[in-house]
């Protein structure tokens, strides 16, 4: 039994430790948001917070979440208020075909997280490990930086 909370819920799942996160969270809880791209760590779109940073869920085992907080894209909204970061993404056209966005958003919030005002060359290092194929990354960059400052006010 793997004990962890979820999205600001304790989760309890009856499963061999050796299985990835992503797994766990696609199949056995049926939170779809988070996806997988290359499974191996490289293009970022299965990005999820674990104790606040930003980590590829195909790489983690569900074993090393025991005792720890997990959040993915379903969990960065307040209930149907959206968070600051999804607002901003959808104002700047920050979002196309959508498949990149839920790990853009989430290396986004660790960023903002820790560096409530990033220069530009911290928000594209943070968003480095996150490929998009459909937006470029000119309309992600802003979004960021808009939100960043409007939090700041």
């Amino acid at each position: 039994m793997i004990e962890f909370t979820l999205n600001g819920a304790k989760k309890a799942v009856q499963t061999r430790g050796s299985r990835r996160l992503i797994d766990i969270l696609r199949v056995d809880l049926r939170l779809t948001g988070t996806k997988e791209g290359c499974g191996i760590g490289e293009c970022g779109a299965c990005t999820v917070l674990l104790d606040g940073k930003a980590v590829n869920a195909c790489l983690v085992l569900i074993g090393q979440v025991a005792g720890r907080k997990v959040v993915t894209i379903e969990g960065l909204a307040d209930r149907d208020i959206l968070h600051p970061l999804q607002k901003k993404f959808l104002e700047e056209g920050a979002v196309q075909c959508g498949f990149c966005t839920p790990g853009m958003l989430l290396s986004a919030a660790a960023l903002l997280e820790a560096y409530p005002e990033p220069t530009e060359d911290q928000i594209t290092e943070a968003i480095s490990g996150n490929l998009c194929r459909c937006t470029g990354y000119k309309q992600i960059i802003e979004a960021i930086r808009k939100t960043a400052e409007e939090s700041e006010k």
